[in-house]
């Protein structure tokens, strides 16, 4: 190996390029270890330069630190003729062995190199052998962290647009589903929309660049700023926001704090504008909600409200929520409502939609702890149609029980179970107190509970029916807060003041919101399938981007719903991205980077 080794550097005296491109795998190993620690080059750009996984060779970094002593030009301590241990030099061998695998929990590659430190002939294969005879099992796989530590920190590049790297380069990214998400902001305008409301930022990170960076980790269920200081050394993730690198925990963390809280309803108008003439249908019929967002602090600002899936009153930020029932998604959230003002909260939701769209919205359905039977008639005068829950009480309960069998009528359902389509009914004119006017109650009996339930409304000639599957649908608001408190994090608060949770959850709302674009993109019945399921299929992938001096090409491997995207016409598009040098954007599918199926 020696003599072999020798005449490879003598062949490469003659020529001097060479030394960077070595063909023998101990040069080459050398020359990548020698620009890691004598060059101080990043461990990413020593593996690139000389074609090494940057994991694997973060991994002989740190088997280079185990042992520095490790030779390259001679042949390794184990390939020597060595004369046979004796019992008792095995015995002391084993021993070490044991302790060093019991006290401090090292692999067998570590426990190798420290025996060869000491002195003790011992190669990795025998150092497995003991542990096997022992009874000692493998040990788990170590985190990067952990790799990370014993390689060395590695400093990321501070977080600046005007270095942003654009030159022809190819790298592999692991948040390549974002990518799929740029044509719709550029459609959008989000450059445009945070210049328009003077959305903070600076020459090294614009007000855009941070709204992507924080969108993103939204959009990849990565949930708080605090997660995304693993993430900072990935190119793609950092090509996504504009930047040449990810803005650190310290600076989305606070971002929210420089947030005008009165130019944010602005902003999310904008939004929700821009949204739908990107594609996004709008509907007039809305249902409505309040969510207790939980909070484990002691600021004096956070008051005690109800929380459903605990059945108990806890501190928390009430959040007001409207989700549109034709688009199947959020269009509005309110986190700085206070308990005082929630009962009017239905009637604020009222005029920013006239504000927003020129018309009151055509029909509001909640349940019957958000507001009171007086804001009920408010909105009967403003020619509002509602849906809403009469609370039980014992009395109307009993008065409902004495009303004889032949009262009842019993009607066909078709958006419940199956066994409990065909319910009993009494349809009744009432008047509740506070209200002017009579309002239709419809109790419902066989509808899965014991008690009947009691629906009130304005609607005074719909079909029982239609009303009942209508209020029915509602129920769906409650699978998409449950989603955004899974997918999008929206219970994992940020800070105990509502401004920067008000700033949180808008973000949601932009989120989700992109989510149902790009389902209603692919088509393929996705658009009503959860934001979780998309990113499953879709959204959640890796992929090899190539830039050069005209176009970013996103190459996606092979994956099962990769078809779907190609039949929906996603790898025919093109856009420019203004951000991203003007340069086009393209998707290629399948094996081998794929082909461009344009």
């Amino acid at each position: 190996m020696c003599t072999t080794i020798a005449n490879a550097v003598m062949d490469m005296a003659k020529h001097p390029g060479v030394f960077l491109r070595p063909t023998h795998p101990k040069l080459r190993q050398y020359e990548a270890l020698r620009a890691r620690h004598v060059e101080r080059c990043s461990t990413r750009e020593a593996a690139e330069r000389f074609g090494y996984n940057h994991s694997y060779f973060r991994n002989l970094c740190a088997d280079f630190l185990a042992n520095p002593r490790s030779s390259f030009f001679l042949p390794e301590p184990e390939t020597a003729e060595a004369p046979e241990p004796t019992r008792s030099r095995r015995a002391e061998r084993d021993r070490r062995i044991l302790e060093l695998r019991d006290e401090r929990r090292l692999s067998v590659g570590d426990i190798a190199g420290i025996l060869r430190q000491e002195g003790i002939g011992a190669c990795a294969s025998t150092v497995a052998a003991v542990l096997r005879r022992a009874g000692r099992g493998r040990l788990a796989r170590r985190p990067e962290r952990v790799l990370a530590e014993i390689a060395g920190p590695e400093a990321a590049d501070v977080a600046d647009a005007r270095q942003l790297r654009l030159e022809p380069r190819r790298f592999r990214t692991d948040y390549g589903g974002l990518f799929l998400f740029l044509p719709l902001l550029e459609r959008i305008g989000l450059d445009r929309l945070a210049g328009v409301r003077a959305m903070p930022g600076s020459e090294m990170i614009p007000a855009a660049s941070a709204l992507r960076s924080l969108l993103a980790l939204k959009l990849w269920g990565r949930g708080r700023p605090v997660h995304v200081m693993t993430e900072v050394l990935d190119e793609g993730l950092a090509l996504f926001a504009g930047l040449n690198a990810v803005p650190k925990r310290s600076s989305l963390s606070e971002y929210s704090c420089r947030v005008d809280p009165r130019i944010l309803p602005a902003l999310m108008d904008d939004w929700a504008q821009a949204v739908h003439e990107a594609g996004l249908p709008r509907g007039d019929s809305f249902d409505l909600d309040f969510h207790t967002i939980p909070y484990h602090g002691d600021d004096a600002m956070a008051e005690r409200h109800y929380v459903s899936k605990r059945s108990r009153r806890q501190k928390g930020i009430l959040a007001f929520i409207a989700r549109d029932d034709l688009a199947g998604a959020f269009c509005y959230a309110d986190a700085t409502v206070r308990k005082a003002s929630q009962n009017g909260a239905i009637i604020r939701f009222a005029e920013l939609w006239r504000e927003r769209t020129g018309v009151w919205p055509g029909e509001l359905v909640f349940d019957s702890r958000l507001t009171t039977y007086a804001n009920l008639g408010r909105l009967d005068e403003l020619g509002i149609r509602f849906i809403t829950l009469r609370r039980r009480g014992a009395g109307l309960l009993r008065r409902l029980e004495e009303r004889p069998a032949d009262d009842w009528t019993r009607i066909g359902l078709s958006n419940v179970g199956r066994n409990c389509r065909t319910p009993r009914i009494l349809d009744d004119r009432v008047r509740l107190r506070g209200y002017e006017g009579e309002l239709r109650q419809i109790a419902i009996a066989d509808l899965g509970r014991d008690r009947p339930t009691l629906l009130i409304t304005n609607q005074l000639e719909e079909r029982p029916a239609d009303l009942i599957d209508r209020y029915a649908r509602r129920m769906v608001i409650e699978n998409g807060i449950s989603e955004a408190v899974q997918q999008f994090h929206m219970d994992a608060l940020s800070a105990a003041v509502p401004m920067k949770v008000d700033v949180d959850l808008n973000l949601t709302v932009m989120a989700a919101g992109l989510y149902r674009l790009l389902a209603e993109r692919i088509g393929q019945d996705c658009q009503r399938q959860k934001a979780a399921t998309l990113f499953q299929k879709f959204v959640k992938a890796s992929a090899e981007i190539s830039v050069d001096e005209r176009e970013i090409v996103v190459g996606f491997g092979r994956r099962s719903h990769n078809p779907v995207l190609v039949k929906a016409g996603i790898g025919e598009d093109s856009c420019r991205i203004p951000w991203l040098g003007d340069r086009t954007l393209r998707f290629r599918f399948g094996e081998n980077g794929g082909q461009n199926v344009t």
